[in-house]
């Protein structure tokens, strides 16, 4: 159950006057304005290149379409933005997929535990028969995506007081994940202790101790400034995150094709390029946190695939996804389970 603070309450009325605000003149003149809200930082790769999505569809639309892009969630953490984009208060975001999986449990089919051995093998999947049979369930929940997600990268595991090596090293580990049922079954199967945090909170839980560590991809450890609180980082790469810009449907379905085309063709454009810049970064950023004062080990993969494989992980979720859907995925990467 979300719990309705001041800032949420007043985030959602001002957000639902915006949009009666922006309706009229959007019908009266063929303007199109668009809300977009991304929890991550301002240079973030995902946040520049949604910019530059934005400044090529207000110059291809003669300025009828503007995209006003709010990072650092600026309009309410991931579920808040979610919930206001599926009312039409806001009309777009960019979201990651274990949140997104929330609503449309088929998206979490990337967040596999080890599932892909690189970005590349990702995209591949996601921009073929994989990807179209997640955008299928997308739609059908009043959401329109585009048609590329956009890379965030390999999770790594972080911790303020320890290396870990192994699973053994993360019995009873107060580790953060996101509000992602997928990230608490891998984490609960490795023998931690999962707490769900959002990440607009991630920060200040680890500066108090409400939690151990994290994991997330190096891109948001440096966005965020977390080697501030945390010290220790395992190249894991556990589990693979992408981010799908989605439009609320019922906007979608209201502006006109070529609008729509503009759009797309934008934002599928910027995401080959956010790949590029998010992957570059990644590789380049243990050097700079290793600077910042972060310790890094590469433990062997093997004693954690070893350990999901062990204790059921893969053969739950083959369970929780279709035949169709889980088939299409081996198609990529081979059998899992």
């Amino acid at each position: 159950m979300t719990t309705i603070t001041r800032k949420n309450f007043l985030l959602t009325g001002v957000a639902t006057l915006g949009t009666a605000v922006l309706a009229r003149p959007a019908l009266a003149s063929g303007r199109y304005v668009i809300r977009f809200g991304i929890d991550l930082a301002s240079n973030h790769p995902s946040t520049v290149h949604a910019r530059a999505a934005a400044a090529e569809i207000k110059a291809a639309t003669d300025g009828k379409v503007i995209v006003k892009v709010f990072p650092n969630s600026e309009l309410g953490d991931d579920t808040h933005m979610l919930s206001e984009v599926r009312t039409g208060a806001m009309q777009m975001m960019a979201i990651g997929d274990n949140i997104l999986s929330t609503l449309v449990p088929s998206v979490a089919i990337d967040n596999l535990g080890f599932a892909f051995k690189d970005s590349q093998a990702a995209w591949t999947a996601l921009d073929g028969k994989v990807g179209n049979l997640v955008r299928t369930d997308i739609e059908a929940v009043g959401l329109h995506p585009m048609s590329r997600i956009w890379d965030e990268g390999f999770r790594q595991m972080t911790s303020k007081s320890k290396r870990i090596n192994s699973p053994a090293d993360l019995a009873g580990f107060k580790i953060r994940v996101p509000p992602s049922p997928i990230s608490l079954s891998l984490f609960k199967h490795l023998g931690a202790a999962p707490t769900v945090i959002n990440l607009a909170e991630l920060y200040t839980s680890l500066q108090t101790g409400v939690v151990d560590g994290q994991e997330n991809p190096l891109s948001l450890i440096q966005t965020q400034k977390f080697y501030e609180v945390q010290k220790y980082c395992a190249l894991t790469n556990h589990m693979w995150v992408g981010y799908w810009p989605i439009v609320n449907g019922d906007f979608w379905k209201r502006m006109p094709a070529n609008y729509q085309k503009i759009v797309s063709n934008a934002f599928d454009k910027q995401a080959l390029l956010q790949r590029s810049a998010n992957l570059a970064q990644n590789n380049s950023l243990q050097t700079k946190l290793t600077n910042e004062g972060m310790v890094f080990n590469a433990p062997d993969l093997k004693l954690f695939r070893d350990k999901l494989v062990a204790s059921g992980f893969y053969s739950e979720w083959k369970a929780k996804f279709s035949p169709t859907l889980w088939n299409a995925l081996e198609s990529y990467v081979g059998t899992l389970a």
